[in-house]
């Protein structure tokens, strides 16, 4: 079993290092007990912020014996104009595995949009590889129960930016627009209107 943080470097400057500390500690915690986390290196120190220019993916890949492989990749932010609201069952994904594999059958499910949001129990969670909010004409909420608790999302939670509540389809149709956001998309960087989204379940 393997874990991974997917860290954004932006012209040498490693961001939101203490939110991925924290939720690489409480995954350790959770599934590899006997590893101690004095035994782990953290991440400030495995990091290289000067691996390359302009907006860099730092992939750490973790699991029982610790780290095992750091990778640094260019990153180029995918087009997303348009969605399809899909049925995710009993889908899990709290803790930030490698597998994927639920998420990507999920987002086979598309369809002719651009990327897929995932109902669980009748309620809103994630695309398959980003948080969202949704503007009500207030404000921006987001999903009390997502499928990843992600770093940003805890960031824009912590600086008051969003508020959580269940959300459904039909708050998602009375909203204007939706943002989709991740460690390495800025919150506002991918914002969707509701008319160029499918509510009708997949």
């Amino acid at each position: 079993m393997h874990f991974v943080e997917t860290i954004k470097i932006k012209d040498g400057t490693v961001m939101a290092l203490p939110y991925h500390q924290t939720r690489m500690e409480r995954t350790v915690r959770r599934f590899f007990p006997g590893l101690a986390l004095h035994d782990m290196p953290r991440l400030c120190e495995i990091i290289d912020a000067k691996a390359g220019k302009g907006i860099l993916k730092a992939r750490v890949v973790y699991g029982g014996k610790g780290v095992e492989t750091v990778e640094y990749a260019p990153y180029n932010m995918r087009e997303m104009k348009t969605l399809q609201v899909v049925e995710g069952g009993d889908i899990s994904y709290e803790y930030k595995s490698t597998d994927r594999s639920r998420l990507n059958m999920l987002a086979e499910k598309k369809g002719n949009a651009d990327e897929v949001i995932i109902l669980k129990h009748g309620l809103l969670t994630d695309t398959s590889f980003t948080n969202i909010a949704i503007h009500d004409g207030n404000g921006w909420i987001t999903p009390r129960c997502p499928l990843l608790y992600g770093t940003k999302r805890a960031a824009l939670l912590d600086q008051g930016v969003l508020t959580e509540a269940d959300i459904t389809i039909g708050d998602l149709q009375r909203a204007t627009r939706v943002s989709l956001f991740n460690a390495m998309i800025d919150f506002g960087e991918r914002e969707i209107a509701v008319h160029d989204i499918n509510t009708e379940l997949i």
